[in-house]
């Protein structure tokens, strides 16, 4: 009886197989059969196989050649591009990222100036600025004259003499005070005469009239009244302003005559002491209260 023999199990292949052993081709044990006889036709051998998940040499080499060409494509001109400076490239980066983040302004095309007002600003000229500041030292000597004149009178803080209710006959032209300590000028921003007197002295009425304005809340002025007249065929007014509260003696439409008490004089409103602050206008045009009264008075 003849005695059968099988060939061994195929060893799996190593993935540690070399190239050179990938390439070559593994022949399996051809199944003998011994027989006492002559020998049987050998079993046809097996069909050698391609190594399995092998890859290609030839191909491998052309992957990698590719990859390198791709590499080089791309750096060498990146790396020309700076010169071969790094440092160089790396602050290109940055002002590149700057740029990118930079503020602008989008000024619209039909946007249109907006006038300024002619107060909304300052004065910015040397003549502006001069001329305000003379009106700041002419207020501070105005303030400072009445400061003294009402320290001077001090001692007779108010009006201790006779009150006459009118010291001129009618048609005639008289000063509203029958005395005062001093006067000041008009200085730019104030148009009236400042009278020094003490508090509560009577204030009279310049010439015939007729009252146009009498109120104890003037704007700045405080207790004030204003009267027209018709003085030589000429339109006068006169305001008499700072006077004491509770002592104006005429209303709005009461015709007046010259030297007619119509007050006392006090510092209501904006005044740094008792005046009379007297404004005369003639024809509507301001002039100055003491030259005018040094015309006219006779």
């Amino acid at each position: 009886m003849a005695e059968q023999f099988d060939s061994p199990q195929e060893t799996p292949e190593s993935e540690a197989t070399t190239p050179d052993q990938r390439r070559a081709r593994r022949v399996p044990i051809a199944r003998r059969l011994t027989t006492s006889a002559a020998p049987a036709a050998s079993a046809p051998a097996k069909t050698p196989r391609r190594l399995r998940g092998g890859s290609h040499p030839v191909r491998s080499f052309v992957t990698v050649a590719a990859v390198a060409g791709l590499v080089a494509t791309v750096a060498i001109p990146a790396f020309a591009a700076t010169g071969g400076n790094t440092a160089e490239a790396a602050v290109t980066t940055v002002q590149q990222v700057a740029a990118k983040n930079a503020q602008s302004l989008v000024v619209a095309s039909e946007a249109t100036p907006a006038a300024l007002a002619r107060g909304s600003y300052s004065a910015t000229t040397p003549e502006e600025i001069q001329a305000k500041k003379d009106e700041e030292a002419a207020k501070a000597a105005a303030a400072a004259r009445i400061a003294a004149a009402s320290a001077a009178s001090a001692a007779s803080a108010a009006y201790s003499g006779a009150i006459a209710q009118s010291i001129a006959p009618a048609g005639s032209v008289v000063r509203p005070l029958t005395s005062f300590t001093s006067f000041g000028t008009p200085y730019a921003g104030h148009k009236g005469t400042d009278y020094m007197a003490p508090l509560g002295t009577p204030l009279y009425a310049i010439a015939d009239g007729v009252v146009v304005e009498s109120t104890e809340n003037g704007p700045g002025w405080g207790v004030y009244v204003k009267i027209a007249h018709n003085i030589g065929g000429n339109t006068v007014t006169s305001l008499y302003a700072h006077m004491m509260y509770g002592s104006r003696r005429v209303t709005v439409g009461q015709t007046v005559s010259a030297g007619q008490l119509i007050g006392q004089v006090s510092d209501t409103g904006r005044a740094y002491g008792t005046h009379l602050h007297l404004e005369i206008y003639v024809n509507g045009s301001w002039v100055n209260s003491e030259s005018w009264l040094v015309a006219n008075v006779g």
